[in-house]
Formats: structure tokens, sequence, C-alpha cells
């Protein structure tokens, strides 16, 4: 074969290359199935809540959305997987208030929270409420609350699921603001907080509505403030931390979708869009009540600004409690 035709071949294919290879790169996401991680064991409501948000987003997208449970160091080890995952939207994460929190609170991460993922979509919030038994907490309002714990400083005892909790630092906040005293009696979970709530053991306690209703109704506990900046509707007569004259309180317990940072903008948006969808679906918010959360769906840009908000108000929470991982 002469010279210049084997030239002239090799030009045609270098040709033919330059064309395939924006074509294979321009191919609609996804390609495969998408890894969601949730950092916590399976069966409670983060893992229920990505499975149901997972089934109805692989449909719509087209391939499986496969949940993987990575529990364990207060989300951090679920993160760490994402962080080492690439950048291409293929390994995303249920992402709840902890994972702000534990950033905070672990020294020498493999991470950085801020800088090494980006939000795709709050999916949903819960709210706290401050709850206190009436046999130790003679007051029924706020501000009765407020007036009882500046008179007795510190003989107060208030309940957490254990430090660095979303109702430990909650409380602490609220301190913070009030400029009360009260003592922590951290547990190990939830349960036993609110069976020793119940007892009398301990006397106040932030918690879910789902977690203490069924004692409210019964007498034996009462709530006295909700945590939201605006009042839930899950609890709609219990007044606000706002409502008390300190505007820039707004504790929720949330869930949203976050991925690796770099991820690219499209990609981003087109999961944000379909999340979006997915959870206007009519039984979408009944599943989501049935766990103890109410549908908050926001955006990638407004998520993003939201865990911006989130990080400054726990950096003062943790900071003012001085808590640490034991």
């Amino acid at each position: 074969m002469p010279v210049p035709f084997r030239r002239l071949v090799g030009g045609v294919l270098l040709c033919v290359g330059a064309l395939i290879a924006p074509a294979a790169l321009a191919q609609p996401y996804p390609q495969k199935p998408i890894r969601l991680i949730v950092p916590f064991a399976p069966g409670g409501a983060s893992d229920v809540l990505a499975r149901l948000v997972g089934l109805k987003l692989g449909e719509r997208l087209g391939q499986p959305v496969v949940v993987e449970n990575k529990p364990g160091a207060a989300t951090t080890i679920g993160a760490a997987e994402v962080a080492r995952a690439p950048a291409d939207g293929y390994t995303i994460m249920l992402a709840p208030a902890p994972f702000v929190i534990a950033s905070l609170m672990y020294p020498n991460l493999p991470y950085d929270a801020a800088r090494d993922f980006t939000g795709i979509a709050l999916l949903a919030s819960s709210p706290l409420v401050l709850t206190a038994n009436p046999a130790l907490v003679p007051a029924s309002t706020p501000q009765e609350l407020v007036a009882l714990a500046k008179a007795k400083p510190g003989t107060l005892m208030y309940a957490s699921p254990g430090n660095g909790s979303v109702p430990h630092l909650a409380t602490e906040l609220f301190k913070l603001r009030t400029g009360t005293e009260l003592t922590h009696v951290p547990y190990k979970g939830g349960g036993p907080a609110v069976t020793d709530l119940v007892a009398g053991h301990v006397a106040l306690m932030f918690a879910s509505p789902i977690e203490v209703q069924q004692y409210v109704a019964a007498g034996k506990l009462r709530y006295i403030v909700a945590s939201t900046k605006e009042r839930a509707a899950s609890v709609p007569n219990v007044p606000t931390v706002a409502e008390m004259g300190y505007p820039d309180f707004n504790v929720v317990a949330w869930f949203g979708i976050v991925a690796h940072a770099g991820t690219p903008k499209a990609i981003v948006a087109r999961l944000s869009d379909e999340i979006g969808r997915v959870l206007a679906a009519p039984d979408m918010k009944e599943k989501f009540v049935a766990q103890g959360a109410d549908l908050s769906y926001l955006p990638a840009p407004e998520f993003d600004r939201f865990l911006a908000r989130e990080r400054e108000q726990w950096a003062q929470a943790v900071k003012a409690s001085g808590a640490k991982v034991e």
C-alpha cells in the first residue's frame, strides 16, 4: 500500500475517532445503577425513606438505585465512602442532620463536609419539641420554663439520645439563646431517654412528636416549645422558640441527598429535579408522615444554602456545649 494512501486512511480514522469520542461522552445519564449510601443500619426511618425515594427515583431514571447501608461513627463511615467515590453521580448519600454535626465534632476526618460534598435535594424534616414531665416541671409555657430554670440554675436535668445528638445540641442552643442553665444526662438512644423522662428521672427532653405523643395524650408528659421557626403541622398548638423572640432559632431533624463535590452540574440538576417529581407523587406525603417526617423538598441550590446555615448554627451549639466524641 503506498505511503500516501496509508496516511489518508489514518487521517480518516482519526477524524472518525474524534467524532465518536464526544458522542460517547455525551451519553445520557445514567448508564448504570446508582449507589445510594445510607449511613445507618437497615430498618430505621432514614433507611425506609431512602428506599422509598430510591425505588421511585430508579423508575424515573431508568436505572436501579441500589441502597447500601454503611453504618457507624455518626454517619462518618458512609460519608467517607461517598467522598472517596468518583464525582460522576453514581454514588450519592442520604444525609441526615448528624452529617453536619459529625463534621464539627470528629477530629481528623478523611473528608471536609463543606468542601467535598454538594447538595442535591432536601427530602424531609421533622420538628423537635421540648417536652417536660409535669411532676418535675410546673411550667406550661416557654416563658414559665425559662423563669423556673433561671430561678434554679442547673437543677433541671434534660435527657438526650447521646452526646452530639440533635436533641442534645438543640437544648444547648436553647440554653445559649435563653441564658438558662440545664444539666445534660446523655443516654444510649432515644428510647431509654424517653422512658426515663416518663418515669421522672429527668425533667426535660427535645424529642420528635412521634416519640412522645402517646405520653402527652395520656397526660404523662407536656409539650412546652417547638424547635421550628414556624409552627409545625404535627403540633400546631405548640409555640416556637422563634415566637419567644429568638427568630434565628430553627432546629429540625432533616434528611437530604448529597453527592461528591465536582459532580457535573447537569447531573446534580437532573437528580434534583427527578427527586422533586418523586416527592410530588400523591402517596409520598402519607408514607413520609408514617415515618414521623414531613415532606420539605428543596432543590440543589437552596439545599446547599440550607446546609451552610446548618453548619453555622451547629458550630455555635458545639462550641457552647463543649461536646466531644467519646
